[in-house]
């Protein structure tokens, strides 16, 4: 072995652990500042979570004040996000990977939905005020907030939706036609089932994302401090991460407690959200294997 080789091999393993390094702390750093936080949050506002903090209206007094209108809001806003930007988002994958062409126009249309997916949330906020609120008429309300978060999440649904019906393999829609199915009984009956827990898993991961959004609801106009349920698609509303920003901008200590209760229940929220999808993928994975 020449002297050069071996300095080369060196010089590649010392690379190598230093990648290796760096990747590691690149894991280790944010699960540490998630734990930190984590615990801040617990030992904060883990006293503060209860009944009476769960279906309490806000209130200028902080031992008073609950998030019952943010929660319903939140819950709302989460459902209607959900009815517009699910079936839209899947039917525009299985549109473009089923039967659009691969021409330019489809490239061109990918990297538009790759490029939205990645624009920050504040400019679908923009873009649901001039659109939403004020163009249609639909004011400040709780159909306009979840139009804008539809927009948000729809990008991250069609792209997840198309990765998860490629990994059906083009033999079985060949079988599916082969025996005298149409194209679309083939990918009604074959295709989407095969596709479901992809499908399923990143639309959960994408309501996840929406209910934890601020910025493109405070451009819209939710309120900061709602004393009432929503009764109506039409009506005002509030959300949870608005209430945590309404009570972290407060000056009393008081209020930075009832913050942090309303984030670890933010956090419940996310996780079981995050849980359902595994839990869903897994089971549809095992009902197709047996």
């Amino acid at each position: 072995m020449s002297p050069l080789f071996r300095h080369h091999r060196a010089t590649g393993a010392r690379m190598e652990r230093v990648f290796s390094t760096i990747c590691g702390l690149a894991v280790w750093i944010p699960l540490i500042i998630l734990a930190v936080l984590l615990v801040v949050g617990l030992s904060e506002g883990v006293s503060r979570i209860g009944v009476d903090f769960l279906t309490s209206y806000p209130s200028r007094k902080w031992e008073e004040a609950g998030i019952l209108p943010a929660l319903v809001g939140s819950v709302c806003l989460l459902v209607l996000t959900g009815l517009i930007a699910l079936p839209l988002g899947v039917g525009a994958a299985v549109y473009l990977e089923e039967y659009g062409q691969r021409g330019r126009f489809a490239r061109f249309i990918e990297l538009n939905i790759a490029n939205l997916a990645g624009v920050p949330s504040v400019i679908y906020g923009l873009l649901g005020l001039g659109v939403f609120v004020r163009a249609l008429g639909m004011g400040r309300s709780l159909l306009a907030g979840a139009c804008t978060l539809a927009l948000l999440v729809m990008p991250v649904v069609v792209i997840v939706t198309r990765e998860a019906l490629r990994t059906v393999p083009d033999a079985i829609r060949e079988g599916a036609l082969a025996l005298g199915a149409s194209r679309w009984q083939a990918i009604r009956q074959v295709v989407l089932p095969m596709a479901m827990p992809g499908i399923l898993t990143g639309s959960i991961l994408a309501m996840s994302r929406a209910i934890g959004e601020t910025a493109p609801l405070v451009v819209v106009g939710a309120l900061t401090y709602v004393t009432f349920l929503p009764d109506g698609i039409d009506a005002p509303f509030t959300a949870l991460p608005i209430q945590i920003f309404n009570w972290v901008s407060r000056p009393q200590k008081g209020f930075l407690i009832n913050a942090a209760a309303a984030i670890l229940v933010l956090l419940v929220t996310l996780l079981s959200l995050n849980l359902s999808a595994i839990l869903l993928r897994n089971r549809l994975q095992q009902r197709m294997q047996g």
